[in-house]
């Protein structure tokens, strides 16, 4: 505002008594405009923080990637000059390790009878090392029938008749086979496929027409088979050192349900609930857990901490995506703010990667000092706004739990690990729209638990589905994927 324009409008402090009318109005047009500025200025403040919440993406909040609208660009690339497809310049290429001869099927040699550029004669060149390509083909898919015929019987003794008892795993197994079953429920678990699509994937490529009910019997076989080992390994979540623990919604029938997912050392466990509460905690951890629980700062993990007295490591990755929030906030300060704890939360990553710059006998040491600086910053000069205000207060009420990585190596300080593990069953989610029954449900906890633990254990997931189908059939126990903890 100039001078002259000060004059006129005039200010509370400096302004003399109006003497004329035409000042009394000038007076009370100029409060009014001061008040709808000043109000207009709250409001506009305002407006940008609900902005900036409305436009978090993945980077700055909890959300999937998947949610965000415009894809935030991935850091590195300053030079604007946009990167060519396929392999990049200076990298090494990578060779197939090829097929060793116990696996080649047949070898065929190819002679060249004249030059193809002028027609002459060509002689063979001793020793020179041939073209080799190696080729893969599919046999044509067939299936075998098999038929078993039980003859009766009659008993001349009291005059009752009966059939042969047929095998075990004959009457299980029914019209499929057990090794048919068992890919079966490859496709659906591993593979997300529908009833609908495996009947034409059997119909056109195998010639077998199979009702999708009966695929959904067979299923519900496979999910019987998995029973035990699911179990199993349900009941050794409680001896581990470490879980990792993250749920994600789930649809039953319409219904809100949940997927929570425990990964420990060697195996990862899934539990479909319709609740997302500690309960769930209570049920598979107990009250006597041992170990730390890695997650996120979610209100059933911290009601668990404090009834059970847990330790607890927070995930860091979900905390410094809210700092980065504080970045995107209009107020300066804010942003200075989350600007001078970001850039000590990049000390504490970098150092454990660069052992050069502090030698592994002292790097706890280092650690602990930087901790010590994140949290004496975050409580120092802290802008009067609820963003800022919560993230000091999460520092100074859960120093310990943020930072336990650092007293024990075997943790974690993200809770990617179970992130990662519960990503297959979103995309599940996303392509199969949930499930419709209880039945459903245990066959989704059981098929993701197997998938994801084999994966773990480098293990195939269907030579296990194999082995597992076979022991049902048989009456037999499915062979455990851990029978001891670890």
């Amino acid at each position: 505002m100039t001078k002259s324009a000060d004059h006129i409008l005039g200010h509370a402090s400096n302004t003399p008594e109006p003497k004329t009318d035409f000042e009394r109005l000038l007076l009370a047009e100029n409060e009014c405009l001061r008040k709808q500025v000043a109000e207009l200025t709250k409001r506009v403040a305002q407006l940008e923080v609900l902005l900036a919440k409305a436009l978090k993406n993945s980077s700055t909040s909890s959300k999937p990637p998947s949610s965000d609208i415009i894809k935030p660009k991935p850091p590195g690339n300053t030079t604007g000059v946009k990167r060519k497809h396929g392999g990049q310049a200076g990298h090494a290429r990578t060779m197939r390790t090829p097929f060793s001869a116990e696996e080649i099927s047949e070898i065929r040699t190819y002679s060249l009878q004249a030059c193809p550029c002028c027609g002459g004669a060509v002689s063979l060149v001793p020793e020179a090392p041939e073209r080799v390509l190696q080729q893969v083909e599919v046999v044509p898919v067939q299936y075998r029938v098999e038929e078993h015929r039980a003859p009766l019987y009659s008993c001349a003794h009291c005059g009752k008749s009966y059939h042969a008892a047929l095998p075990s795993s004959v009457e299980k197994g029914g019209l499929i086979g057990p090794i048919l079953t068992a890919q079966i429920a490859y496709m659906k678990g591993a593979m997300h496929a529908s009833f609908s699509t495996i009947r034409k994937y059997l119909r056109d490529v195998m010639g077998l027409t199979i009702s999708r009910g009966h695929l959904s019997n067979l299923v519900s076989k496979v999910s019987d088979a998995l029973e035990n080992s699911y179990t199993a390994l349900l009941a050794l979540v409680k001896s581990e050192e470490v879980v990792n623990v993250d749920e994600t919604g789930h649809k039953d029938n319409g219904n809100r349900f949940w997927t929570w997912c425990f990964r420990g050392a060697h195996h990862c466990v899934f539990r479909v609930a319709d609740t997302r509460s500690s309960q769930i905690l209570f049920d598979v951890l107990g009250k006597e857990f041992k170990g730390v629980l890695g997650c996120d700062h979610f209100s059933a993990y911290r009601k668990y901490q404090r009834i059970c007295d847990v330790r607890i490591q927070f995930c860091l990755a979900h905390f410094i995506r809210e700092i980065k929030f504080l970045t995107t906030l209009p107020n300066p300060d804010v942003v200075a703010y989350g600007e001078r704890l970001l850039g000590l939360f990049r000390l504490l990553f970098f150092t454990p990667n660069h052992p050069e710059l502090c030698p592994p006998d002292h790097l706890n040491q280092v650690l602990e000092k930087i901790r010590d600086a994140i949290v004496q910053e975050s409580q120092r000069d802290v802008p009067p706004v609820n963003e800022a205000q919560l993230i000091a207060k999460r520092l100074r009420n859960y120093e310990t739990e943020y930072f336990e990585f650092i007293q024990n190596p075997n943790v974690e300080p993200t809770n990617n690990s179970a992130e990662q593990a519960i990503r297959f069953v979103t995309i599940d989610r996303h392509i199969t729209q949930g499930t419709r029954s209880e039945k459903g449900q245990r066959w989704c906890e059981r098929i993701w638990t197997i998938l994801a633990t084999c994966s773990m254990q480098n293990k195939s997931a269907y030579d296990y589905l194999v082995q597992a189908v076979w022991a049902h059939f048989n009456g037999e126990s499915a062979p455990l994927l851990i029978s001891s903890p670890p």
